[in-house]
């Protein structure tokens, strides 16, 4: 997960909410009848004041003693966590050149959902799937569990496939059913879209965002090109030429009908290529429920 969001996409986020449509009508206080900030609420921390927190949560006092910012945060437990599920395979380090790779935007739209979760008052929680098996790091909330998701996946490495059955088994354990689970992959590994089905079958409120590389989108290859499947290691040696006009019939109608399995399990879903900004997808999956 990226440190440091760009400027302008930190600046749209605080206009975005991320809202799980069940939770709607449940008692309590906040947009998940969870974690709030304001009078009455017990208090938990203060933190130093970052870019986009409004000046009603500075502790002016403080200020007045400290000459310092610092924003003053209570809580109450909220009984709805997101979960950040992160295809951690080999082919999400595909990148378009020197630019960022599958991974790179996985993290960065991850950063940008920790970042709204810490503004609602929400947990948050992280899963990353590796071909070793399942790491995980638990549902918190705030500024110091965020720098927890992210030195986990500051730490890892995509590489391998993904992982068997048995490895998953820590996913249904600490996933709750009321929870919102946003999945953060490229979509083609047949364990992760299964994975994403029975979660929404099991009544767990499932997103999908799947990220693709320019040259999905594109295919932008006019010569020679040497393919290489990052997974396997397979090469193929083709005329990008010659390929474009059907690597595009059967990629468009792969990509049909994986939104057509999504459609079925009733999974919120949408695509994000690595030139667009990383809040995009979010505004798409989340903007009309804000």
């Amino acid at each position: 997960m990226s440190a440091v969001l760009p400027a302008d996409v930190r600046h749209r986020l605080r206009d975005l909410l991320i809202v799980a449509r069940r939770a709607s009508g449940m008692a309590g206080v906040g947009l998940h009848a969870s974690r709030a900030r304001g009078a009455g609420l017990e208090f938990a921390q203060y933190r130093p004041y970052e870019p986009g927190d409004e000046p009603r949560q500075v502790d002016w006092k403080l200020f007045a003693r400290s000459d310092r910012f610092f924003v003053r945060e209570a809580e109450r437990e909220s009984p709805v966590a997101i979960w950040l599920l992160l295809d951690a395979s080999g082919s999400m380090t595909q990148a378009d050149g020197a630019g960022p790779s599958r991974w790179d935007a996985a993290c960065g739209i991850a950063a940008c959902v920790a970042e709204i979760a810490i503004r609602q008052g929400d947990r948050f929680g992280c899963v990353v799937l590796h071909e070793g098996g399942v790491q995980l790091v638990p549902a918190a909330a705030g500024v110091r569990h965020r720098d927890a998701v992210r030195i986990a996946l500051a730490a890892t490495s995509p590489g391998g496939g993904f992982p068997g059955e048995t490895a998953l088994a820590p996913v249904w354990e600490r996933i709750g059913a009321r929870d919102l689970v946003l999945f953060l992959g490229d979509g083609l590994d047949p364990g992760a879209i299964a994975l994403v089905e029975r979660l929404a079958a099991a009544g767990r409120e499932t997103v999908a965002i799947q990220l693709l590389t320019v040259a999905e989108r594109d295919f932008p290859f006019d010569e020679g090109h040497r393919f290489r499947d990052p997974e396997t290691g397979d090469e193929v040696l083709g005329d990008g030429r010659a390929l474009r006009a059907e690597f595009l019939r059967r990629f468009g109608a792969a990509q049909a009908a994986l939104a057509a399995r999504f459609d079925v399990a009733g999974v919120r879903h949408t695509v994000h290529v690595l030139d667009r900004p990383l809040d995009e997808p979010l505004r798409a999956l989340f903007g009309r429920l804000a």
